[in-house]
């Protein structure tokens, strides 16, 4: 029995798992919190492995490299894809609610004001990469100033010499160990799954489609959008590869996406389905997917133009070429500063309102207004963000040279 489920791709026990947690949740809602702690451990599980394996694969991708000008060129591509993946995004999203609506008519004056705190000024993100310690960075994973001391870790190991070998050896072994640890902890992932799921639903039910139901709609067009035409867009023009083997490469990675609503959470397994069905090579994935969680936030650039939209037509503010072309650059900024948490990007809406002028006490209605209904919506939006970081790394590799296509273009995956 323990043989022929281990046979069965890993893909496939997982959305099995997700179909029994939604059939769980409906037929016995009640039962969910006895399968709880299945989700909890594997979440604490998943983010146990994050900080770690954010400063170790990218120091030691960066020796991997060997040469810092590579470095530069690799680094420079990946930020620029992740920029514009990000500003299209915001505009797929702007785009959305200017077609759907959603805000019209919403009775934001029946929601409970939650009021967020002091957002953090450009300033304070500035100065907070460099860590004063670099244990506190790992101990409350600061995923920005753990990819700094990883880089600068990498670079001195590669200028080094001669003398840096042996602890570039020592990176480059415990990068090993850490994604062999991934792969035996994502054999829990179905189990996770089914109760994350059965969880999420039994305590939002069908509400969050009945009271949101049009903004619940237009995330889901702006993810489906954000996927199958933008990233099957960058694949087929940019990386010119067919589309089809990197989505059925990447079921994985994205039903966990959608499960722990956490790009970082999701990091693990997106590495693996990179090097294993994608055929990324390891220095590439291991620089830019841990870039790529704090960064690379397609389906949080997407709420937050679209929420944006959604608060503006709730409050019936004007809307004219200025604004929209505010909301497209704070939205595409306010993005790229987002913790990779759930319903983080709720709590950077108030940097675009403000851009716009809407005063924080409205800001505050509309996220009383989401805010008990934003699991589900931050499940579906966390997708695209895991599809994009993906899509990027896949995109690199392809023009650095070291992407496997025998491995892309397999048909099957154990």
């Amino acid at each position: 029995m323990l043989s022929a489920w281990f046979r069965i791709a890993l893909w496939k026990r997982v959305l099995a798992a997700l179909a029994l947690g939604l059939v769980f949740a409906f037929v016995w809602p009640q039962g969910t919190p006895y399968v709880q702690f299945l989700g909890d451990l594997f979440v604490r599980a998943i983010r146990m492995l994050v900080a770690p394996i954010v400063l170790v694969t990218i120091a030691a991708g960066i020796t991997s490299l060997a040469d810092p000008r590579r470095l530069g060129g690799l680094g420079g591509r990946t930020i620029g894809l992740f920029a514009l993946t990000t500003a299209i995004a915001v505009s797929v999203g702007m785009l959305v609610a200017t077609l759907v609506q959603p805000g019209v008519g919403a009775p934001l004056g029946t929601a409970a004001p939650h009021v967020l705190g002091d957002p953090v000024t450009p300033y304070q993100q500035l100065i907070g990469i460099i860590p004063l310690n670099i244990f506190e960075a790992l101990a409350k994973g600061d995923m920005l100033a753990l990819i700094f001391v990883a880089i600068l870790v990498g670079v001195g190991t590669v200028v080094a010499g001669e003398p840096g070998k042996p602890f570039a050896s020592l990176l480059q072994a415990t990068s090993a160990v850490l994604l062999k640890v991934v792969g035996i902890v994502m054999e829990a992932t179905p189990f996770g799954v089914f109760a994350l799921i059965a969880n999420a639903v039994a305590a939002n039910g069908a509400a969050v489609f009945v009271n949101v139901g049009w903004l619940a709609l237009a995330v889901v067009l702006g993810s489906l959008i954000q996927i199958l035409v933008v990233h099957s867009l960058i694949l087929r023009l940019l990386a010119k590869l067919p589309v089809l083997p990197f989505f059925r490469g990447i079921v994985d990675a994205l039903v966990v996406a959608f499960s722990t609503a956490s790009s970082s959470a999701t990091l693990p397994v997106a590495m693996r389905v990179a090097e294993q069905n994608l055929g990324v090579a390891r220095p590439v994935f291991s620089t830019v997917l841990p870039l790529g969680a704090s960064i690379g936030k397609d389906g949080t650039a997407m709420y937050v133009g679209l929420l944006s939209m959604f608060a503006l037509q709730a409050f019936g503010t004007p809307l004219g070429p200025q604004v929209y072309a505010m909301v497209l650059l704070t939205g595409a900024l306010a993005a790229f500063g987002t913790a990779p948490v759930p319903s983080a990007s709720l709590f950077m809406l108030a940097a675009v309102l403000s851009a716009v002028g809407v005063p924080p006490e409205q800001t505050a209605l509309v996220v009383g207004f989401v805010l008990p209904f934003d699991r589900l919506l931050d499940m579906t939006r966390t997708v695209p963000s895991a599809s994009a970081n993906l899509t990027v790394a896949t995109t690199v590799a392809r023009w650095e040279g070291e992407l496997d296509e025998d491995v892309y273009r397999a048909k099957d995956y154990a």
